[in-house]
C-alpha cells in the first residue's frame, strides 16, 4: 500500500526553495535562477519506507511555490489537502525573518495544521559565513523544528552569488 503526502514548500523570493525542491526529487531542470510563477509540483516515490513494521512506501508530491504576494490569491488551493509545510528563508536577507512569520500565519495557523507539520529552514548561501548562527526567531517560530542547510550548488546554475 503506497502512502501520498503532499508538501508545500513556501517562503520569501530567493530563499532556496527550488533548490531543495531539486535537491530532494534529483530533479535539474532548472538552468537559470528565474522566480517560480505559481508553483511547480514535483512527485517522487519512495518504496523503502516502513510503518509499523510493514513495508509501505509512500508517494510525495513537494509544491514549489512562488514567494511572490502577486500569487496569494492561488494560495487557499495550493495549500488544500496538504499534510505539511517547509518555510524556507534565506538568513541572508533580513526582510526573510518578518516575512516567514506571515507565511507561517497563512501555511499553518489559519489551516489548522500542527506545528509538527511545520518544518522551518534556515538556507544559507554558499560562502556567507553566516551558516552557524541561530537566527533570532518570534514567537511562535521558535517553537518550530529548526534546520541549517548549506546546499552546494552550481551558482551559475542557480543564478545565486556571492
Amino acid at each position: 500500500m503506497m502512502l501520498k503526502a503532499k508538501i508545500l514548500f513556501v517562503g520569501p523570493c530567493e530563499s532556496g526553495k527550488t533548490v531543495w525542491a531539486n535537491f530532494l526529487t534529483k530533479s535539474s531542470d532548472i538552468a537559470k535562477y528565474n522566480p517560480t510563477q505559481g508553483v511547480r509540483i514535483l512527485e517522487f516515490e519512495n518504496p523503502y519506507v516502513t510503518s509499523n513494521n510493514k513495508g509501505t512506501g509512500y508517494d510525495s508530491e513537494l509544491w514549489d511555490c512562488g514567494g511572490d504576494p502577486k500569487f496569494e490569491s492561488c494560495w487557499p488551493a495550493l495549500m488544500q489537502n496538504s499534510y505539511g509545510v517547509v518555510i524556507i528563508f534565506n538568513v541572508d536577507i533580513p526582510s526573510h525573518l518578518k516575512e516567514t512569520e506571515m507565511w507561517y500565519s497563512c501555511f499553518v495557523q489559519q489551516q489548522f495544521l500542527q506545528d509538527t507539520q511545520c518544518l522551518l529552514t534556515a538556507h544559507h548561501k554558499q560562502g556567507s559565513g553566516s551558516d552557524k548562527a541561530n537566527p533570532a526567531l518570534a514567537p511562535p517560530l521558535n517553537k518550530l523544528k529548526l534546520v541549517h542547510s548549506n546546499l552546494k550548488d552550481d551558482r551559475k546554475r542557480s543564478g545565486w552569488s556571492s
